[in-house]
């Protein structure tokens, strides 16, 4: 009997609407899975070291794991006006950062790529520290004072006020009015040593699942819900929403573009190591 592959993703109701009919057994000849929650800082670090065999990541770290891992061209996070927000306790400009302490959710985050890039335009001088929390702890430490920013993702565009913080700039629409690309966020990647038959399969299910999250919605409600860590339903719906789009079931032309866009450019910064013209290929 052929074994469960072990996937990881993040608890967040984008990955979970995705996965749902896939990860229950619903998808119709899609290979079984074994799921792990993970954030993405820990994702990011089971990629490189090779753990899992199919794994939600961000793009940012392509570069180092896809020699020994493939990038599916559905089931991941691009789109345009969600990108990741800075965020203070009492607004200012970009130079104000100059210096300053900031969160991060990981530093091999396409968040913190992204970060990075505006940062290197937009900071005199640069900023100061950065330090990696969990991103639901991001919010908190600005507004306790541990940190002079945050810089968060997910849902925590839509309750960021909650906290009674303001958003110092958005690094999606720095990114679009620079580029005119989509904001490439999270990718799935699976291991080339499971084989082209394999992973085609892979693809096929996560498209197939994707589609079944959006012809019947409330069929996943409960597996969202359970592993919102006491989300607002209406904010879950919100997150689904702007993270999960026609990206998510095919890269396309613009995905594809997007993805190579923001790694070259990375590249020429020294941010990451360069991609060979063959990296992003499927099978």
């Amino acid at each position: 009997m052929t074994r469960p592959l072990d996937i990881a993703y993040s608890p967040c109701p984008n990955d979970t609407f995705v996965f749902d009919a896939w990860a229950h057994g619903r998808v119709p000849g899609a290979p079984e899975l074994s799921v792990t929650f993970a954030d993405i800082d820990i994702t990011n670090g089971m990629a490189e070291r090779g753990e899992f065999d199919v794994l939600k990541v961000s793009y940012a770290v392509l570069p180092w794991v896809l020699q020994e891992y493939a990038l599916l061209p559905c089931g991941g996070a691009l789109g345009r006006g969600c990108g990741p927000l800075v965020l203070t306790r009492e607004g200012g400009d970009a130079a104000g950062l100059a210096g300053k302490t900031v969160a991060v959710p990981s530093e091999r985050s396409t968040a913190y790529l992204l970060f990075r890039l505006w940062a290197a335009a937009e900071v005199p001088g640069g900023v100061g520290k950065i330090v990696v929390l969990p991103f639901h702890e991001i919010m908190p430490a600005v507004r306790d004072g541990k940190v002079d920013a945050g810089l968060v993702i997910h849902e925590a565009r839509f309750t960021y006020g909650n906290y009674g913080l303001t958003c110092l700039a958005d690094m999606g629409e720095h990114w679009e009015r620079t580029t005119g690309l989509p904001i490439p966020l999270g990718a799935i990647i699976a291991k080339r040593s499971l084989g082209e038959e394999t992973l085609r399969r892979l693809a096929d299910a996560a498209r197939t699942s994707v589609r079944m999250a959006w012809d019947d919605p409330q069929a996943s409600r409960p597996y969202v819900l359970e592993h919102a860590q006491e989300m607002d339903p209406a904010v879950a719906d919100q997150h689904i929403g702007l993270y999960v789009n026609e990206f998510t079931a095919d890269l396309g032309e613009h995905g594809y573009a997007a993805v190579r866009g923001l790694l070259t450019r990375a590249a020429a910064e020294g941010l990451v190591p360069p991609l060979g013209p063959d990296a992003l290929a499927f099978v």
